[in-house]
């Protein structure tokens, strides 16, 4: 999660997106302008478990991710993103089905991460009625220190390659009528990336379990913004997503 433009004292690159300020001047950003992670990076910087050795195949796959955060983020064309193979792009969550590049830049990454088959009665988060620009809102009001990502393993390298995830953040704001707690939020996962020869990806694979995200976002009753009397279904009641 980034700030949204860059001013021209702070066009200095980004240590964990390198090109972020490499982009020809045709490139068509979202906001205007490239955005910076300052805050991110500072969260990130102070709550990360270990900092990998720099060219390490870790640190190599932790900078491609987020590069693919930030251009499905603050890009709206696919021919402006240089880390997907645009052509072939698949993204698959849980196990459902794969998601195209169109498809997943239309629709923003917490839609595409949080989007479930589930009855409507225990679907906690409608992704159908989110807008690209609703769910960053929601996100980014949740966590104004931003939502940190981190590679916690790497299992194999490339062409297929396996690897454990962390994400967290602090719930410091409200997130869609509910109070924050001021928590640490936090969930890991499993993902893999499959390659091509010039690195650029062609899939995604994502397992985790959303519960223990929007458990701790969506408490059980009494912190409610605008109707403290509604409850929530909390975390143990969310099943696994699929």
């Amino acid at each position: 999660m980034a700030r949204q433009v860059a001013s021209v004292e702070e066009v200095a690159g980004d240590k964990y997106r390198s090109f972020i300020h490499e982009e020809s001047d045709t490139t068509h950003w979202r906001h205007g302008g490239p955005p910076t992670y300052d805050v991110v990076n500072h969260l990130f910087e102070q709550g990360r478990t270990k900092e990998w050795p720099k060219g390490s195949l870790e640190e190599t796959v932790q900078n491609a991710i987020k590069s693919w955060e930030m251009e499905v983020s603050h890009k709206t064309r696919l021919q402006d993103f240089r880390t997907i193979n645009p052509e072939k792009f698949k993204l698959f969550v849980n196990g459902r089905e794969g998601l195209s590049a169109e498809e997943t830049l239309s629709i923003g990454s917490y839609n595409a991460l949080l989007k479930s088959s589930l009855p409507e009665e225990f679907k906690y988060y409608k992704s159908e009625e989110e807008t690209f620009e609703s769910s960053h809102e929601a996100f980014r009001s949740a966590f104004p220190r931003g939502f940190a990502w981190e590679v916690i393993k790497v299992y194999t390298g490339p062409p297929e390659i396996a690897y454990k995830f962390r994400h967290w953040g602090f719930f410091e704001g409200p997130f869609k009528g509910h109070a924050p707690t001021g928590k640490m939020v936090e969930f890991y996962g499993l993902g893999t990336l499959k390659v091509d020869n010039s690195l650029k990806v062609e899939e995604v694979e994502i397992y985790y379990d959303p519960a223990e995200l929007l458990g701790d976002l969506l408490p059980a009753s009494g912190t409610a913004t605008e109707d403290p009397t509604k409850t929530t279904p909390t975390s143990q009641a969310c099943p696994f997503s699929k």
